[in-house]
């Protein structure tokens, strides 16, 4: 039987959480002399704590209990919030599969938990031969799963993922950022099935917020309750939650360039597929490609001297640059001037 209690940091557990005037009143009507806000202005209120309403829409949208939701300042603040959580500065250890999203790398050595590495096959999958012997290392708390991946672009198969949750007993974080691209449900659906299972996604990419700054976690309740327990009070600010509510109710604009990405993503996988120059083109279910070429620093910086900025991946995946799915008329551009390059 899983009990997240005994993964938490005794600490944590013990915790007595920072209470706001928010916790103690959380009516919208009245005379509000009790936060020590200034009366007048626009932004003058501190935001809801819990983002109850955002969570409400959220919750629609996802089909899953506002109870399971959490928001972070960004996915960012979510990683940090979870090696605070489970991982034990100086002994616990955290593991990802490489190459991926770096943030897991830096929030770990800012957390002081060392992270395991193990790198990718040759078609970008966890190798579970790798894996099998760190699952059973009591210090492991952590493990992340980056699917769709960054900067691969590829979705990790699920029978490997399934066999790591029913395996492990620490706590796997399944990073769906790109999960709007991709033609796959998400792992949202099974959280009834693995109690360990964290999923974040986020409203930066397929949403287009990235300026706001709002990341979600969907787990089960136990854990949602810590990371309410252990974050900022007022994580997330009146104006960004406003924002998002605006933007969930116009979802059919958000289909529809959702749709126009991935149709762009598919043409210019083909556009890239006639350029010589290009070694190889990885298969993407995210809203970028990754390319290999023969001299990745050369073509970044020649593209970079025609203000078509792209992102050199050549120090974690050699020779190979990340391309990420702009409007029609910017990868057009891109494909030009790609062809010149590499003639």
């Amino acid at each position: 039987m899983f009990d997240i209690e005994k993964l938490v940091r005794p600490n944590i557990r013990a915790l007595k959480p920072y209470a706001s005037a928010r916790d103690e009143y959380s009516g919208k009507e009245g005379i509000f002399l009790d936060a020590n806000e200034n009366p007048f202005g626009t932004l003058n209120r501190y935001p809801d704590p819990y983002q109850k309403d955002l969570k409400k829409q959220i919750s629609l949208l996802k089909k899953i209990n506002e109870s399971q939701i959490f928001l972070g300042n960004g996915s960012d603040e979510i990683i940090d919030l979870c090696y605070r959580i489970f991982c034990t500065p100086g002994k616990s250890k955290g593991l990802s599969f490489t190459p991926t999203y770096g943030m897991y790398l830096v929030s770990a050595a800012i957390n002081e938990v060392e992270i395991i590495k193990l790198p990718l096959d040759e078609n970008f999958q966890i190798d579970l031969k790798n894996a099998i012997q760190f699952l059973i290392d009591d210090n492991l708390k952590i493990i992340f799963i980056c699917s769709p991946n960054n900067p691969t672009g590829n979705l990790m198969q699920s029978e490997t993922i399934e066999f790591i949750l029913r395996s492990f007993r620490g706590i796997v974080i399944i990073d769906e950022a790109y999960i709007d691209f991709a033609n796959t449900d998400s792992w949202i659906k099974r959280l009834s099935k693995f109690p360990n299972l964290i999923v974040i996604q986020t409203f930066s990419k397929a949403w287009g917020m990235a300026g706001v700054r709002v990341g979600m976690a969907f787990a089960d309740e136990k854990i949602v309750d810590y990371l309410n327990k252990v974050k900022p009070p007022y994580n997330i600010s009146s104006p960004n939650q406003k924002q998002i509510l605006k933007k969930l109710a116009d979802k059919k604009s958000t289909i529809l360039q959702l749709k126009t990405l991935i149709a762009e993503r598919n043409q210019l996988m083909l556009n890239l597929k006639i350029i010589a120059g290009i070694e190889k083109i990885y298969p993407s279910d995210a809203n970028f490609i990754l390319i290999r070429v023969k001299n990745a620093n050369k073509v970044y910086k020649q593209l970079l001297d025609l203000k078509i900025i792209i992102r050199n991946r050549n120090s974690v995946v050699e020779n190979c640059l990340r391309l990420s799915v702009g409007k029609p008329s910017e990868n057009k551009k891109l494909v030009n001037a790609l062809k010149n390059i590499l003639l």
